[in-house]
């Protein structure tokens, strides 16, 4: 079963600057394009860095304040001085640049933006070469799949194929996302199983879980966890 990776919701067609691009230009980019970052490149396409909005506007917050106020042990506030007062990408961009691969799966890429604090990314292949950009919205674009898609990966790759449930034995609709899986399986196993995969199925939101088993084979630790008792079983 294939889950969607980067390569299928990222943009292709990526505005980037070169680490000579003088602000202005930079700034012309990002209006003309109506993106919010460019990557840096190097003749090579391989990304030094990331310009973003953030990293021009110090230009306009500080730029003009009193000089003895540029002073600051604050690290940060030092960074954000300097950039104030650059004119190339090179000194503008955000180095070194926080990347990902084309055949990264969403769940990775999401957990790469959250814990450094990013709203995109530079896509890069094996060479570390730019080929795309992927953002936060486009991470989303998953959740815009047919219900009708969907199901039909619930039912072909996870059912049939994966777990080899005969057709019919197990109902499954899904709405806005949601799947509703109903009917009755041999095992608890089974069922845990065919759970867990589902969540695993691009665009799924959320699964429902209506179904029952005929024997309970669940581990110690999964009863300690709360998992349910078997459907007649008191």
């Amino acid at each position: 079963m294939r889950t969607w990776q980067v390569q299928d919701v990222m943009t292709t067609d990526v505005a980037s600057v070169r680490e000579g691009t003088a602000y202005r230009e930079i700034v012309d980019v990002l209006t003309g394009r109506h993106v919010t970052a460019v990557p840096v490149v190097d003749g090579a396409r391989q990304v030094l860095g990331v310009v973003s909005e953030a990293d021009l506007l110090y230009k306009v917050e500080l730029l003009g304040q009193p000089q003895e106020r540029r002073i600051l042990p604050n690290r940060h506030r030092r960074e954000a001085r300097a950039k104030a007062g650059a004119t190339l990408a090179a000194d503008l961009m955000t180095a070194p640049p926080v990347t990902v691969r084309p055949d990264a799966s969403l769940v990775a890429a999401a957990r790469i933006m959250d814990e450094r604090h990013v709203k995109r990314l530079p896509v890069v292949d094996d060479l570390g070469r730019l080929v795309g950009i992927v953002t936060r919205g486009d991470l989303l674009k998953v959740h815009l799949r047919p219900d009708a898609d969907i199901r039909r990966d619930v039912v072909d790759e996870v059912l049939r194929h994966t777990l080899g449930v005969p057709d019919r034995v197990v109902d499954v609709t899904v709405a806005g996302g949601v799947v509703t899986l109903t009917g009755q399986l041999d095992r608890w196993s089974t069922v845990h199983l065919a759970l867990r995969l589902t969540r695993q199925v691009s665009g799924v939101v959320e699964v429902v879980d209506a179904l029952g088993y005929a024997i309970d084979d669940a581990p110690m630790s999964a009863l300690r966890a709360g998992a349910t008792t078997p459907a007649g079983i008191a």
